[in-house]
């Protein structure tokens, strides 16, 4: 680490997010590291100076205690390193309930690791089609998809896991136990009352909203409906952390407005995607139906369905699987197994729970193991599923990800760092399940 603080540090509570806020800071110029858990001294001194400070966790998919066990650590090693500004990076669809990935869980266990009071939470990511206005998100439906209000969503408002019934931000959170939410609405911003609004809101003014006097931290909500807006949310965030520094929520546009404010007008280009060297291996973990659409157009692949609930419970079958993955990548094909289906029909049984997930992540670091001992190593890996990816980084044995390009918005392939040879250097595609064109895996590729 360098001798002051980074400007900037962020814990993803799922990995294929984490990797998205980690190419927007790369390519607004920051020296950033994405660190496979809280990192050891080893690791940061391996990683060098940093502007920017990243931990890829599970949190969306663990419950509250769970949440409180896995995030102590890391806001104790966030006071220690002090960023100025610490970014709690949540999906851009907010999915999330009181029983799993608690957002309010969440701030009260990282917000003792920071000095301000105050806590912004911003909506919306226009980016990558997400729009809050008034509270309400609002979400496209893949990539230049038709945009729905969130508990209207044809995949968010039916989530497996936690699907999105409320549109109002402010009321989904409350439902989470985040008391005393406030909100800044997109107009204050065009009037520049910004600075002044919140002031009131902070006791700063001549008033105090009554409802935040006694609380250990004031939550509020701020739109986001355009990329015009970045610059003045980033204005006021930055503001606030240079009086103490700060937690923030959000997705990715969390670190888009503070680039803004810090004069980055654009993003540097990303790299052109090189030709992979070698076969590539894909795996998609993911049931959104976005994901089926690109197993379906991924025809440069050979195509293995796998069973979700024979493939975590039954060892001759993952095996089975395993040797057909071989098989075909020391043929010389790309492989693209999935455990989804690509025609909209349901998915098979015990194919959204985290022992399928497990079982994919563990089969994957077996194919890289059995590539690597057979002398033809992989050098790029696509996964689609956010529990999926995180846990096939762990089960690599990575320790941290530098960026290396964009695929296409909100989907980044990264840089591995490893301890183990074979695993160093690696290229890996981690994305979301809404995430995406129809070609990604074709993108994916480098050929285009």
């Amino acid at each position: 680490m360098s001798t002051t603080a980074p400007r900037f540090g962020w814990y993803g509570d799922d990995f294929t997010g984490a990797t998205d806020t980690l190419a927007v800071l790369a390519r607004a110029g920051l020296r950033s590291m994405l660190f496979m858990g809280v990192p050891s001294a080893e690791a940061l001194v391996a990683a060098g100076p940093l502007d920017a400070v990243g931990i890829a966790g599970a949190a969306r998919a663990m419950p509250p205690e769970a949440m409180r066990a896995e995030l102590a650590p890391v806001g104790r090693f966030f006071r220690q390193i002090a960023p100025t500004v610490l970014h709690y990076k949540v999906c851009s669809t907010f999915d999330s309930a009181p029983h799993v990935g608690n957002i309010a869980c969440a701030i009260e266990t990282l917000h003792p690791s920071v000095d301000n009071r105050w806590v912004p939470i911003l909506g919306g990511q226009p980016s990558l089609g997400r729009y809050c206005a008034f509270s309400n998100l609002f979400a496209a439906a893949g990539t230049g998809g038709a945009v729905y209000r969130i508990d209207r969503h044809p995949t968010m408002h039916r989530h497996p896991v936690t699907p999105m019934a409320e549109a109002d931000l402010r009321v989904h959170l409350a439902q989470q136990g985040l008391q005393g939410i406030t909100a800044l609405h997109y107009p204050l911003y065009e009037a520049d009352t910004l600075p002044s609004s919140l002031n009131t809101l902070l006791g700063h003014g001549a008033t105090a909203a009554p409802e935040v006097s006694d609380t250990p931290f004031v939550p509020t909500l701020l739109d986001l409906t355009s990329a015009d807006h970045l610059a003045s949310v980033g204005r006021l965030l930055w503001q606030q952390a240079q009086r103490g520094r700060l937690l923030a929520v959000g997705p990715s546009s969390v670190a888009q407005a503070l680039i803004a404010c810090w004069g980055a007008r654009v993003s540097q280009p990303a790299p052109a995607l090189a030709p992979s060297p070698g076969p590539v291996l894909a795996w998609a973990g993911s049931l959104s139906p976005i994901t089926a659409a690109q197993v379906q157009a991924a025809t440069s692949y050979q195509r293995i369905p796998v069973d979700a609930h024979r493939l975590a419970h039954d060892t001759d079958y993952a095996q089975a699987t395993q040797r057909a993955i071989c098989a075909g990548l020391q043929q010389g094909h790309h492989v693209l197994a999935y455990t989804g289906t690509t025609d909209g029909a349901p998915a098979p049984s015990g194919g959204a729970s985290a022992a399928v997930a497990a079982a994919s992540a563990a089969l994957v670091a077996r194919v890289v193991q059995a590539q690597a001992d057979n002398g033809t190593p992989l050098r790029r890996i696509g996964i689609a599923g956010g529990d999926t990816s995180s846990h096939a980084v762990q089960a690599l044995q990575l320790w941290g990800l530098s960026y290396q390009t964009t695929v296409c918005p909100g989907v980044t392939l990264s840089r591995a760092h490893s301890a183990d040879p074979s695993r160093d250097g690696l290229e890996l595609m981690l994305k979301g399940g809404q995430m995406g064109g129809t070609d990604l895996f074709e993108r994916l590729l480098g050929v285009g």
